[in-house]
């Protein structure tokens, strides 16, 4: 039996690469699905608005500076 916290943190990689390559593709309308106002550690959205810089996509770095950290 797996425990509830084993699941979220499978769906946290698997959101957290769907994410990185949603991104890669400039593909705004499901970056926006999958970040979902969520909180994010800071070292994470660190990392996916270089990834977003790199494209230079304005829309997806505001996306991603939007979203909240956990404290």
């Amino acid at each position: 039996m797996r425990s509830n916290n084993t699941d979220q943190h499978k769906h946290s990689i698997a959101t957290f690469a769907a994410l990185k390559t949603a991104i890669a593709n400039d593909e705004e309308q499901l970056v926006k699905e999958l970040l979902a106002d969520e909180p994010m550690q800071e070292l994470e959205k660190s990392y996916l608005l270089d990834l977003a810089h790199l494209n230079n996509n304005r829309t997806i770095i505001k996306l991603l500076e939007d979203i909240p950290e956990n404290s």
